[in-house]
């Protein structure tokens, strides 16, 4: 993981990317047969939380590590999952990310309206309504 120019540096001087990149590169060091990642994106950058994201699914490739994430926001995360866990209200849904992550498995899950949208290069959103919803007319 390259974390040799990092070494002489204190750890308050780095950047939340490093910093992940760190506790990533410590928590290798015992080679483990499977990485819980508890919010690994938080406070990140887009830039950073891709970076992450993809280090992560390389590194579970270059290991054969499987991985358990656990995060608040699925987007930057889709290109890499191969499946997916929701847990609202007291529910679940539990699959492949294109049998879970629709607007009416997620709207449901919710109780509230989630729309999923794909652009024109077939990357998936997920987007909260919760401003709209909000706003009902009398």
């Amino acid at each position: 993981m390259e974390a040799q120019p990092y070494a002489d540096r204190p750890i308050g001087r780095l950047s939340g990317g490093e910093q992940q990149r760190l506790l990533l590169a410590q928590a290798l060091a015992g080679r483990p047969q499977m990485l819980l990642l508890d919010e690994p994106l938080a406070s990140l950058d887009l830039r950073n939380q891709i970076i992450i994201a993809e280090l992560v699914a390389e590194l579970a490739r270059a290991n054969g590590l499987t991985v358990l994430l656990i995060a608040h926001d699925i987007n930057p995360l889709l290109p890499i999952v191969d499946r997916v866990l929701y847990v609202a209200h007291g529910g679940l849904a539990i699959g492949k990310p294109a049998e879970v992550i629709t607007t009416e498995q997620l709207s449901r899950l919710y109780d509230a309206p989630v729309e999923v949208l794909h652009d024109s290069h077939g990357h998936m959103f997920v987007v909260g309504l919760e401003a709209e919803s909000a706003h009902h007319d009398a």
